[in-house]
């Protein structure tokens, strides 16, 4: 079993990357980034990454 990048929620770094989402819900990559941009969480572009600010992730989780 992986273990967990972080064990709690205030844990999180207060801006996600696509990676950290992506350890965060055990999904994969596809999948992360059809989320990210499905428009359902709202993400900044800064060049080619995505970044996601943590309480909006923790809103729509």
């Amino acid at each position: 079993m992986i273990e967990p990048i972080y064990k709690t929620t205030s844990d999180y770094p207060s801006v996600l990357t696509a990676k950290e989402i992506q350890q965060i819900l055990g999904i994969g990559e596809r999948q992360t980034y059809e989320l990210l941009n499905s428009a359902q969480i709202h993400i900044v572009r800064v060049g080619k990454m995505i970044k996601v600010s943590k309480d909006i992730f923790l809103k729509w989780l």
